[in-house]
């Protein structure tokens, strides 16, 4: 644990760094022109999110058999968010949503194929929205300088599409493959066995929530398009309250790009690489004061904001036990084995 809150330390300060540098002294001017009206806008915009990802989570749910009340999804959600954003490439957020929903009785192989629903429903956005931007980039041709960041997303997008759906559909041989190259790295048998028993129970789970009806899964997916609709219009919103203009399509781009290039940084909420990419996205466009202006209020209210509303949440709802050992404190079902 000990470690885990020096890292977020040491991101937090990186990440503040870079915009209080880019930006100068003229930074602090820039914010004090910003309306703390909109700033309000923003943060509800934020709230709302969460709760579009509450209402997909009990959507699923109640899919399966297992209804959750809104209050208990959007703690789920928002604990998730929290350790997300505060554990190196996210590794955190998984195990929290897999150990909360097993607090509420869901089995682990199905809370397990629930996120990775969740997750094939933000892909399934991210390839449709990239297909709107590329339709819009050619109705513009002035805005093809993005050419080659959609270019990269949507080909980052397909690849691991296309390794998903491969391990799906090959699932035999991805699991031969894996026991032979964790034989290689000493892997126990008995770990072993415990991967291969957990990877089969995760695909059973997918298949029985990719069972569900189809106007289910259409709602769950209009969530879900809420959902990034109202977090990737934020930098839109923070530009435009600084009196500056950039296209939505681009301000959409521009995000993904950070984002995905923070997590090579392997620290908590890609501190470092998404400021860094930020920056050299947007320095074309904006004076070097509103940038650092944006970039800070945009890391506030898409990351700090995360931390420090999840924050309670988490603390209360997943407690101490599964921040040192997250595979400690779920409930087991009467006779389940540790490890099974």
């Amino acid at each position: 644990m000990r470690r885990s809150l020096w890292l977020v330390a040491f991101g937090l300060v990186l990440g503040l760094s870079i915009p209080l540098l880019y930006g100068g002294s003229g930074l602090f001017q820039r914010l004090a022109t910003f309306p703390l009206s909109l700033l309000g806008v923003v943060l509800t915009m934020i709230f709302v999110g969460w709760n579009f990802n509450a209402g997909r989570l009990r959507l699923m749910l109640s899919g399966i058999g297992q209804p959750m009340a809104h209050g208990r999804a959007l703690a789920t959600v928002m604990a998730t968010e929290f350790a997300f954003c505060a554990t190196p490439a996210g590794s955190g957020g998984p195990l929290t949503y897999v150990f909360l929903l097993r607090r509420h009785g869901v089995p682990g192989s199905d809370g397990a194929a629930l996120y990775a629903l969740d997750v094939l429903m933000d892909m399934l956005f991210f390839t449709t929205a990239l297909l709107v931007i590329a339709l819009a980039l050619f109705i513009q041709p002035e805005q093809l300088r993005a050419g080659w960041q959609l270019a990269l997303l949507a080909g980052l997008l397909m690849s691991v599409m296309a390794l998903a759906w491969l391990a799906a559909r090959h699932h035999r041989s991805a699991l031969l493959w894996g026991g032979k190259h964790l034989r290689k790295w000493r892997v126990s048998p008995a770990a072993r066995r415990r991967l291969a028993r957990m990877l089969l129970r995760f695909r059973q789970g997918l298949r029985l929530t990719l069972g569900l009806s189809r106007a289910r899964l259409l709602a769950i997916y209009v969530l879900c398009v809420g959902h990034w609709l109202m977090r990737y219009s934020i930098l839109y919103v923070l530009i435009v309250g600084l009196d500056r203009h950039i296209s939505w399509a681009y301000s959409f781009l521009i995000q993904m790009l950070a984002l995905t290039a923070g997590q090579f940084s392997m620290l908590p909420g890609g501190s470092g690489g998404v400021e860094l990419s930020f920056t050299a996205l947007l320095a074309p466009v904006l004076d070097h004061a509103t940038l650092g202006a944006v970039l800070l209020m945009w890391r506030f209210t898409t990351y700090y904001w995360y931390l420090i509303a999840g924050a309670p949440v988490f603390a209360l709802f997943a407690g101490k036990a599964l921040w040192q050992h997250p595979g400690n404190g779920a409930p087991k079902k009467a006779g389940e084995k540790v490890g099974v």
